[in-house]
């Protein structure tokens, strides 16, 4: 196996890496320096995210450059801001003991002005955005004629993002004479455009299959009910108390209102996407980077070019619309060697996505089965016991704390004592978890936490009355308790439509549907309640045409049909008409 020393760079480069802590160059490292660092010709590297293609670029570029000229020789380009600055950092790290480069990041969000006076300092490298170096460009604030070296790094990403264009006209202001150096973790047909238009004869380098994903990733996917996404999570999370991991949505909104969820519910978790502000951006990322947050919840393009150290998992409540996207997401995780967790959240009907990624990336994927609640608890209990094993004492502050503290707990046994202080954090997810429903799609019949709705094992209703008639959820809910005394609890499924609704019921209080709504008015019109069975095949009779298909109405249990009688006001039951105006 080789080593740095072994790859051509300098002493002095080769020290600051070791001084960082590399000791030994990944894949893409070892068989991308020694074709860069002759320096004269286009190169295309295909690697997943995180297996080191900074270093990659990195360290020949720094070899290359020439640190007694002034003028721009070297420019990066990165897709985001957080990818650019994370490249920017490490390039710097690297000439710890080599040379003294004056490195320029050019981003959107800060100030223009500042970053021209950087530049007119004298920067041979710049690592930039695309948006912002156009700017730059079309205020002649920077000149790119003396450029000898373009890497485009996550150039899969940029073009997914739109930045077709703004590279297009970036390239046409370097010298024809430059080395382009392009670095991508998958090769679609826009990638090749590039390659063909603006580069010549380049030297190609796969590292690994293409399409292939991070081997170091293990790919999980759980099967739930799209309803129960967020419990599931929940349960995901309090199943494993040490995570620090990625949550990715596919919308600004969903982002914003799972993160809001998760830290009302007590998860130390934030979100990041495209409304919030660069302060704000740059405050979450400074709080994950730290690890004071636990759980990020962001959107594809508000993540890209993300390079956190350690991240343990990537949860995707959506499966993305685009393989790249998925390969992405998880390469958040795995980076630099290490190992980590990819867990997709589908329904039955996303299971095909999950096949065809897995064929796609020619990686396994593994059905995680959401966990029990007595599950959860007994995992936080360990990991409790884990946290005092582990604890410091700081036994000399402590020391004069600990007579009176004895004092209190002396007529407590060793077993009392620690069966008490476990209650203390056990016993609320006991509480929490306790008849907890099994959210995995098979699951019969489930009971979501905090009332949610679910899906039950019994009777189908069809009723004539729906969002036309200024219905929603919580109204039916309240109607078929206040008709028939079938509480929420035993409701399942309800659909909505314009002037008629679907509702689930347990089996055992289909009768008292029946007999609650019969001879009911609402808002001057007769209510009319039926059970419905899905059909297989061709019936007769007349039929309600719904989402899920053909549906036969079919008579109550009572073997006729509602007459529709008004309930007078003097029956000691509610007069519903009056209560539903």
């Amino acid at each position: 196996m080789k080593s740095f020393e072994t790859l051509g760079l300098s002493r002095g480069l080769v020290e600051s890496v070791l001084q960082i802590g590399f000791e030994i160059p990944t894949p893409i490292q070892e068989k991308a320096i020694p074709v860069l660092l002759q320096g004269s010709r286009d190169f295309v590297g295909l690697a997943q995210t995180g297996t080191g293609k900074t270093a990659a670029f990195g360290l020949p570029l720094l070899e290359l450059v020439d640190d007694t000229i002034r003028d721009t020789q070297a420019l990066v380009l990165a897709p985001t801001r957080e990818l650019g600055l994370q490249i920017a950092s490490d390039l710097e790290n690297f000439t710890e003991r080599f040379k003294k480069f004056n490195i320029v990041a050019v981003y959107g969000g800060s100030s223009i002005s500042e970053q021209i006076r950087k530049i007119k300092k004298g920067a041979q490298i710049v690592v930039a955005t695309p948006g912002r170096l156009i700017d730059l460009i079309d205020r002649k604030a920077i000149n790119l004629s003396a450029i000898r070296y373009v890497v485009l790094d996550e150039a899969d990403e940029m073009l997914n993002m739109g930045f077709k264009e703004d590279l297009d006209k970036i390239l046409s202001f370097t010298p024809d004479t430059k080395s382009t150096w392009l670095f991508s973790a998958t090769m679609p047909r826009e990638v090749k455009a590039i390659m063909k238009n603006y580069m010549t004869d380049p030297f190609e380098l796969t590292v690994g299959e293409k399409n292939a994903g991070n081997v170091n990733i293990e790919h999980l996917y759980v099967m739930v009910q799209e309803r129960d996404k967020y419990l599931a999570l929940k349960r995901i999370l309090d199943y494993t108390p040490e995570i620090f991991g990625l949550i990715f949505c596919r919308t600004r909104i969903d982002t914003q209102k799972i993160a809001e969820m998760l830290m009302k519910d007590g998860y130390n978790a934030d979100s990041l996407h495209g409304d919030l502000t660069q302060q704000q951006r740059d405050r979450v990322m400074i709080k994950f980077r730290q690890r004071s947050l636990q759980i990020l919840v962001a959107t594809d393009v508000a993540a890209r070019g993300i390079d956190v150290e350690d991240i343990t998992h990537v949860i995707h409540m959506n499966m993305p619309d685009e393989m790249e996207f998925y390969t992405h997401r998880s390469g958040r995780t795995a980076r630099a060697g290490k190992k980590g967790i990819s867990i997709a959240m589908v329904t039955r009907h996303e299971l095909g996505r999950v096949k065809q990624i897995e064929k796609t990336l020619k990686a396994p994927f593994k059905r995680m089965m959401v966990p029990t609640g007595p599950e959860v608890c007994q995992k936080q209990l360990l990991a409790l016991m884990h946290k005092v094993h582990e604890v410091k004492v700081n036994e000399d502050e402590i020391a004069t704390f600990l007579p009176a503290v004895y004092d209190a707990l002396k007529d407590l046994t060793k077993p009392e004592l620690i069966k008490r202080f476990a209650s203390i954090e056990f016993n609320r997810f006991l509480e929490y978890y306790r008849n907890a429903p099994d959210l995995n799609q098979e699951g019969a019949s489930r009971r979501a936490e905090g009332g949610d709705e679910r899906s039950v094992n019994g009777s189908r209703f069809f009723i004539n009355l729906g969002k036309m008639d200024g219905l929603d959820k919580s109204k039916i809910l309240e109607l078929i308790d206040e008709t028939s005394g079938v509480s929420k609890r035993y409701i399942g499924q309800i659909e909505l439509k314009g002037a008629y609704s679907f509702f689930e019921v347990e089996k055992e209080k289909a009768n008292d549907i029946v007999s609650g709504f019969d001879g009911l008015e609402y808002q001057g019109r007769q209510v009319r309640v039926e059970l419905t069975e899905r059909r297989t095949s061709g019936s007769s009779g007349g039929r309600v045409r719904d989402s899920g298909g053909s549906r036969e109405r079919r008579g109550d249990y009572g073997g006729g049909r509602s007459q529709g009688r008004q309930r007078s006001s003097g029956s000691s039951d509610k007069p519903y008409k009056k209560k539903w105006r």
